[in-house]
């Protein structure tokens, strides 16, 4: 998995107002914690730790104020322009255990019908520092009816699933047919003759 060096300052001011000068120098406020520890306030480049999140769970080794390594676990973003206002970290050691959500890559293309896809990322347990970016899916030459339940996933080895086996992460359905469609069509020109025929009837 992605591990990414960030450089960590320490911050001793809070609020909306801390946060937003934190904010106008491009730095973004951060709380890590756990480990049953008390949470340390810090501030982290925006650019950077903007770049590192586009990873999933992404391996984050601070430096600087702090010598840890976290995982994001919860990410605040501005509703309109997007720029990050606010990180919560998660303090992890090498070798822990965590449980996380990856995300399910579909590959290949299905026989005939429609691909569902109920599932988009699913919860596993791994090491904090093996994490996997994700889990492929090979749909190739799956034909209407198939479907994949979590449990049928082949995830990587060190991964576990947490979720439930049976929920289903994708299955192929039959293709909308035009049919009645035409019938409607057919059914309305019969309408429109009626009326024809009975002005010629009563001619």
């Amino acid at each position: 998995m992605s591990e990414v060096v960030i450089n960590a300052e320490s911050r001793t001011d809070f609020g909306k107002g801390a946060a937003r000068k934190i904010r106008r120098e491009h730095k973004v406020p951060v709380v890590l914690y756990g480990h049953g520890t008390e949470p340390q306030h810090l501030s982290l480049p925006g650019h950077e730790l903007l770049l590192a999140l586009r990873t999933p769970n992404v391996l984050i080794r601070l430096q600087g104020a702090v010598t840890e390594l976290a995982l994001p676990k919860g990410v605040q973003r501005d509703p309109l322009k997007g720029f990050l206002e606010h990180v919560d970290l998660l303090l992890v050691k090498r070798g822990e255990k965590v449980t996380v959500d990856i995300p399910v890559t579909v590959t290949g293309e299905v026989a005939d019908g429609i691909l569902d896809q109920q599932l988009v990322s699913v919860s596993v347990e791994a090491e904090a520092t093996h994490i996997p970016t994700g889990v492929e899916v090979d749909i190739e030459g799956l034909e209407v009816g198939a479907q994949i339940t979590a449990g049928d996933l082949k995830l990587p080895k060190g991964t576990t699933l947490v979720a439930d086996p049976e929920t289903l992460v994708l299955h192929v359905t039959a293709a909308p047919t035009a049919e009645p469609e035409a019938a409607e069509g057919e059914q309305a020109a019969e309408g429109e003759a009626a009326p024809a025929e009975s002005a010629e009837a009563a001619e």
